[in-house]
Order: structure tokens, then C-alpha cells, then sequence
């Protein structure tokens, strides 16, 4: 009896410390702290692009969302992604809707436009089917931004006022290296460019994209930097143990960080650039490195039951019940609470290497 009432008084305790953290994350109006959030990337943000595309990169099927309120959405985890987290850290009572779903006023509070298997560069991915790349992801929103026009009576004044307040996050570029560069066999980009220059390539054609926004009435960009990707259960597996696959694990992951760092430039160039621009960089692979509890997580093996050829859960697969001390929900990606981590510090940074030149707060307020 002790017990349960103990029990019952932790979930009690544990329920009012997130209301609490929600109510302190919005106005005293109780309004979010900016308009609007759209998103852009692959499938650590998708939730629910890929549902009916013709592609191996789907997750609307359990056990995919066991612990996510909807269940099996297209959300490539087992409960919440990042971008979910960093909706409910700006004050956002409900879910940013997928482009593929989204309809009327809703969109004003924001759209999702991520895409499982999507890259930068048009290509990337295509060995997995359809996807809905960076390119085409700036076309959806070109769409959105119209609609938006006609619901705020065409005026182009009060549209790009309004788009200026909203937030606009960027997860993209993993697909370029796992489901590009690092696929010889497919993909001729690593016979053509060096990992520097290949790094060069990417940040290039990525400010070039960001550009277009800010040409549509962005001015306030989160861009998150890559994780080690090349440290994930998939990759490991295929580079094989011994000293050969700690050397084919660290070429994939110092070639992640070659593009990282130009990205924090191009950021720095693009804030100069642009007049009236807020550009954040988000250093994906040091909240990673710095974080004692995912240090302490399992990350060698998935937590569900996941194919040696896409990475992804066997449908109707088993899991693990302890997700919440896994690092990985597949061989790809991360658990609910791995991206709550990222989140959180992405949203407010604990260490000066989390996030330059500042948070997402602090661009909430900028």
C-alpha cells in the first residue's frame, strides 16, 4: 500500500513539474512565444510526410509511436522527435502539422515540411524511393506562404511581418553523407569530391536554400550541425569490428565535422549577409559528447527488433521495455528521450558550445 501511495505521489509530483515547465514556456497570455513554426529536414523531424509516398522511408506503422499519444504517426521513434520537443518549449499547445495533412487556419501556427531519406542535394536518398527533398520542400512552403497571403487578405506587408516573428528549424544534411557519400556503389560524389570539398559543396547549396527563405520572409533560422553519424548501430554494424571499422567509423564522422564547422561560417556569413536575418547554429555533436545522461544510455544495438538492410523496425516487431535507457529506437534513430536531450539544450543551451550565437529562447525573443 506504501508502495502505490508513493508511486501515485511521483506521478503526481512528475505531472505538475510539466505543466509547470509548459506555463513558464509561454506568455502570460498563454499564447506561444512566436506565431508560427516551420519545419524543414529528414525523418529526425518527419511526422507524417512519407505516409503515403512510395518509399522504404516510412515509420506510420508500430511499433513506431508505442509511446507517442497518436501512436504509429510517420515519426521515426518511439514517442516525441526534436522538433516536437522544441514546439512544446516554445509554448505550442499542439503538434505542427505535416505538409502532407495540414489544412486550413492551421497552418498559420505552422507546417512541417521534413522528409525521411531527403537531403540537400536532389539526389540524396533516391536509392530509397521517393522522398521529398530540400528543393522540394521550399516549393511546399512556397505554397504555404500563399495561402498564408490569402487568409491575411493579400496583403504582402502584413504577411512577410508575420513570417518575420516565426521560427524556422532546419534539420537536414545526414542523408548527404549515409544515403549519398558513403554509398559508392550508388552515388558517384565521392569519386568527385574530396570530404573538404564535398563539405564545401553541401554548406554551399544549403545557404543557398536558407536564402530562398529569407527571400519568402524568414528571419529567424535554428539550423542544427549533424551528429556523429557515423557512431550509429547502422554504421557500426557495417563497418565491421576490429581496427578497420573504428577507422571506417571515424572517417565518416570527421567528415561530418568538416561540414559542421563550415556550416557555424556560413551562419556567421549568412547573419552578416542578410539584413534583419537571425541565424542560429546548433552543434548537434557537442550536446551529444557533453550530455552525462547519454552517456549513460545504450547505444551499440537498436531498441526494436530492426532489418540489417534498411536500419529501420520490423513491422509489428518487438521492443525493448526500458526505451527510456536506449539511445537508439532502430539502428538510425534516436529514442524519444535522446531527442528530448537535444531539444532541450538546442532550446536553451547549457554549455557556450551548444548553440552560436545563442538558443532558440533567446531568438524567440530576438
Amino acid at each position: 500500500m506504501a508502495s502505490q501511495i508513493n508511486e501515485t505521489m511521483l506521478w503526481m509530483l512528475l505531472v505538475f513539474l510539466v505543466l509547470s515547465n509548459m506555463q513558464q514556456r509561454c506568455n502570460a497570455d498563454g499564447k506561444p512565444q512566436v506565431p508560427c513554426l516551420f519545419v524543414f529536414g529528414d525523418s529526425l523531424s518527419d511526422d507524417g510526410n512519407n505516409n503515403n509516398l512510395l518509399t522504404l522511408a516510412k515509420a506510420n506503422y508500430p511499433p513506431y509511436g508505442i509511446d507517442f499519444p497518436m501512436g504509429s504517426t510517420g515519426r521515426f521513434t518511439n514517442g516525441r522527435n526534436i522538433v516536437d520537443f522544441i514546439a512544446e518549449s516554445l509554448g505550442f499547445v499542439n503538434f505542427i502539422p505535416p505538409f502532407a495533412t495540414a489544412r486550413g487556419r492551421e497552418i498559420l501556427k505552422g507546417v512541417n515540411y521534413a522528409s525521411g531519406a531527403a537531403g540537400i542535394r536532389n539526389e540524396t536518398g533516391q536509392t530509397q524511393g521517393d522522398r521529398i527533398s530540400m528543393d522540394r520542400q521550399l516549393k511546399n512552403h512556397q505554397i504555404t506562404v500563399s495561402k498564408i497571403k490569402q487568409m491575411l487578405g493579400n496583403h504582402n506587408k502584413s504577411t512577410a511581418e508575420y513570417l518575420s516573428k516565426c521560427i524556422y528549424v532546419v534539420t537536414i544534411g545526414s542523408n548527404d553523407y549515409l544515403n549519398n557519400y558513403f554509398l559508392p556503389q550508388y552515388y558517384p560524389t565521392s569519386t568527385i569530391y574530396t570530404p573538404q570539398q564535398y563539405a564545401v559543396v553541401l554548406n554551399d547549396q544549403l545557404s543557398q536554400q536558407l536564402t530562398s527563405l529569407y527571400k519568402y520572409g524568414a528571419r529567424k533560422f535554428a539550423v542544427f550541425g549533424l551528429g556523429a553519424i557515423g557512431s550509429i548501430p547502422f554504421i557500426r554494424s557495417s563497418c565491421g569490428s576490429g581496427t578497420n571499422g573504428s577507422a571506417c567509423v571515424d572517417n565518416i564522422n570527421n567528415a561530418v565535422e568538416l561540414f559542421n564547422v563550415g556550416l557555424k561560417s556560413h551562419v556567421a556569413a549568412l547573419n552578416h549577409n542578410l539584413t534583419g536575418a537571425s541565424f542560429i547554429f546548433i552543434n548537434s555533436t557537442a550536446i551529444g559528447s557533453t550530455s552525462p545522461l547519454l552517456a549513460s544510455l545504450v547505444s551499440n544495438v537498436s531498441c526494436c527488433k530492426a532489418s540489417s538492410i534498411t536500419g529501420q523496425c520490423v513491422p509489428f516487431g518487438s521492443t525493448c521495455g526500458n526505451r527510456s535507457q536506449y539511445a537508439f529506437y532502430d539502428s538510425i534513430h534516436p529514442t524519444q528521450i535522446v531527442a528530448s536531450v537535444y531539444a532541450g539544450r538546442a532550446y536553451k543551451a547549457e554549455s557556450p558550445s551548444d548553440a552560436y550565437p545563442f538558443d532558440i529562447s533567446h531568438l524567440a525573443q530576438h
